[in-house]
């Protein structure tokens, strides 16, 4: 009888140390309350608490979470009507506070955030809603975040995961949209245009400037050559005058001959004439072309005697 209440008190003595034998998982902080009292935190690792007087009190996940908040409708300053959710990052710093300052921490966390959206959305205009999110996010991380500081808690991150205006109000400004498309289509091709009609006048002031001093050259150029051509027959006309003022008929004859030659060519090649009937004084032309003969046998002639003169003194020697 003895041995057997040894045994139980011994056996109950094992279940009271077991009992305070308390193993808090990485990533949890557990608090311990001694009557009901909060005393201290628990970190993880193993740990002995007074059975029967203290007790474990609140489990807290000490790692980062993740709450998603609901849809819900928010009226802008526009007036308009949109469907907004999001999700929240949070991290508990410290368990007592979380544990203790508020009832129900994700509860409280998830209220206080959907009542600051519909605060910082709903002074909004609907345009600034859809491209102003990484205002919205941070203007509701700066609220949310120092409203849970008592809690002991740090929300790292609110993200807008959806802003959905109404049907009609997508449909109207998806016709806006194309209408500003359409409408910056037409002037980058009216711009397009202009550039095009403004080059082809520069290429055609350019091809105007170039032509005239092609023009401004050639003219030049054809009178320097009719100056030339006039200097050339002014020497001849000289040299003409000069021979008949000597006397020398021949010398008009060879003159009167080429110039009389010379039209019968331009005649003769022009285009609009195949066939070429006209009286000619054949006296005239022979006349000239017997000037020309006797031109011929005077300059042999003088090259001649001037060959025997030379020759003379060599014979004789």
């Amino acid at each position: 009888m003895f041995s057997t209440l040894v045994a139980l008190v011994v056996f109950v003595g094992l279940l009271i140390v077991f009992a305070g034998v308390k193993v808090v998982p990485q990533g949890f902080q557990f608090t311990v309350e001694r009557f009901g009292r909060y005393t201290r935190t628990l970190p993880p690792g193993l740990h002995l608490i007074v059975p029967l007087v203290d007790r474990i009190g609140r489990k807290l996940n000490m790692m980062e979470q993740v709450l998603d908040v609901p849809s819900q409708e928010i009226i802008t300053r526009d007036n308009a009507m949109v469907t907004v959710d999001g999700v929240v990052f949070y991290q508990v710093l410290d368990a007592a506070q979380a544990a203790y300052e508020v009832a129900t921490l994700e509860l409280a966390i998830l209220n206080l955030n959907m009542t600051n959206i519909r605060t910082v959305m709903g002074s909004m205009d609907l345009d600034e809603l859809l491209s102003q999110r990484d205002r919205i996010n941070a203007q509701l991380l700066s609220v949310v975040d120092e409203a849970t500081q008592p809690w002991g808690v740090k929300v790292t991150r609110i993200e807008i995961k959806d802003i959905a205006p109404p049907r009609d109000l997508v449909e109207s400004m998806g016709r806006q949209m194309k209408a500003e498309r359409d409408k910056r289509a037409a002037i980058l091709e009216a711009e397009g245009l202009k550039q095009a009609e403004v080059l082809k006048a520069e290429g055609q002031k350019q091809a105007q400037i170039l032509n005239a001093e092609g023009r401004r050259e050639a003219a030049f150029r054809d009178a320097e050559a009719r100056e030339r051509q006039a200097e050339a027959e002014a020497k001849a006309v000289a040299m003409v005058s000069e021979a008949v003022a000597g006397g020398e008929a021949a010398a008009v004859n060879y003159f009167v001959a080429q110039r009389y030659i010379d039209a019968l060519q331009h005649i003769a090649a022009a285009p609009n004439n195949k066939v070429v009937l006209m009286p000619l004084e054949a006296a005239g032309v022979i006349g000239a072309i017997g000037g020309i003969a006797e031109l011929a046998r005077d300059a042999l002639g003088d090259k001649a005697a001037s060959r025997r003169i030379g020759g003379v003194p060599a014979a004789g020697a």
